[in-house]
């Protein structure tokens, strides 16, 4: 009896799902996946209450119901100066991993290249290989993670007829600044490459960067397909809410894919999210400025532990290099750390192709709380600088 299918070979569990068991297991501190430890808005969770209590549990439409369709469209206008029809210009989904995996397999077809920012969220290289396409990889290297602009122009082929750019960038914390977007946009354009973009990050930019979307960028707006969700920006990750936008064609090609996933989900969730992203100015620079406060503080934690930092422009995550400790490999590190210090993190090497690209870098979630964050730097000082 066949047990598996090829596509699915090698694809192993998620890193997430592994480290997370491991810190329950073993009661550590989980700094490992990228959730918050706290709920989003009272009044959100109320909204999705009282749409639950008003009998809205049925199935929502497909394309997801119209406030939320709306709400999405008067966002990427209040944000970007974006104009999108929300009734056929925006998909919503089961989160932004279902919206990716729907727009790979509605976009790209076997033995498409599909250029990547590597190291990749995980979810991208399996959607791609499910879809048999070919992943081409730009390598974003330590310390600063910045775009080879070269690199990514002499990637292309004539087999070449997408992008896949997550900025800000997970795990890397990466925000394209406006040479590495120009050149992005020249090469999309020149080539007349589709370009799908993850956004989920797009409130979380620190230091007075901007997150800048790639539709805006000239020529753009017609071949380019924007992903994001309510999770990371409203810490309702669990609620899966994604949502896709940009020109019908491109957006009935995703949902031509969606529609055999999950059609539809979440139906009393989503009135709830439209309400989130109608929210004031103040709750989004609040979110911003509170976030940058906790990864200053686990960046200077961490670097106080031992380890060498790198501090990330945007998202969820610091990245350090374990070799300044006499470390040789990330696995080996993170798999035995919780037993070594009650800490759980995530290494490297799993986003990347080739694992020695980066076999020393490991990753941190700074999106806890000040005082879960501070235990955790406290049981690696106690590990890593016992004398001092």
């Amino acid at each position: 009896m066949k047990q598996r299918s090829q596509r699915t070979m090698g694809l192993g569990t998620t890193i997430f799902s592994r480290m997370s068991q491991l810190a329950v297991e073993t009661e550590s501190v989980n700094l490992g996946q990228g959730f918050p430890d706290t709920d989003g808005p009272t009044s959100i969770i109320d909204a999705a209450v009282e749409a639950m209590r008003a009998g809205r549990n049925q199935y929502a439409p497909g394309p997801g119901v119209p406030e939320l369709r709306e709400a999405i469209a008067r966002h990427q206008k209040r944000f970007y100066d974006i104009d999108i029809d929300p009734a056929s210009e925006v998909a919503v989904s089961a989160g932004a991993t279902e919206a990716i995996a729907a727009a790979i397999l509605g976009l790209i077809d076997p033995g498409d290249e599909v250029i990547v920012l590597e190291p990749y969220y995980d979810s991208y290289v399996a959607a791609l290989g499910m879809a048999d396409a070919v992943r081409k990889p730009i390598t974003l290297h330590a310390p600063d993670f910045r775009l080879d602009v070269d690199r990514l122009r002499a990637s292309v082929s004539p087999r070449t007829t997408a992008m896949l750019i997550n900025s800000p960038h997970n795990p890397t914390g990466m925000v394209l600044n406006e040479q590495e977007r120009a050149a992005i946009a020249d090469v999309a354009v020149e080539n007349d490459l589709v370009v799908i973009t993850d956004e989920v990050y797009e409130h979380l930019t620190y230091d007075e960067r901007a997150h800048v979307p790639l539709a805006t960028l000239p020529g753009m707006a017609e071949r380019t397909l924007s992903i994001s969700s309510g999770g990371k920006t409203f810490s309702l990750t669990g609620w899966k809410i994604g949502w896709a936008t940009g020109p019908e064609p491109l957006v009935q090609a995703m949902l031509s894919a969606k529609q055999f996933m999950t059609y539809t989900s979440g139906a009393p969730l989503q009135p709830a999210i439209a309400k989130a992203l109608d929210s004031d100015d103040d709750f989004y620079t609040d979110l911003a400025r509170r976030m940058q406060s906790q990864r200053d503080r686990l960046a200077t934690g961490l670097s106080s532990a031992g380890f060498e930092t790198y501090v990330p422009e945007g998202g969820y995550f610091v990245t350090t290099d374990i070799g300044r400790l006499g470390e040789s490999d990330g696995v080996d590190f993170c798999l035995a750390l919780p037993e070594r210090a009650g800490v759980v993190a995530v290494p490297y090497q799993v986003f990347y192709d080739n694992p020695e690209t980066a076999r020393t870098l490991v990753r941190w979630a700074f999106s806890k709380q000040p005082e879960v964050l501070d235990e955790g730097v406290a049981r690696l000082h106690k590990a890593f600088r016992p004398t001092e």
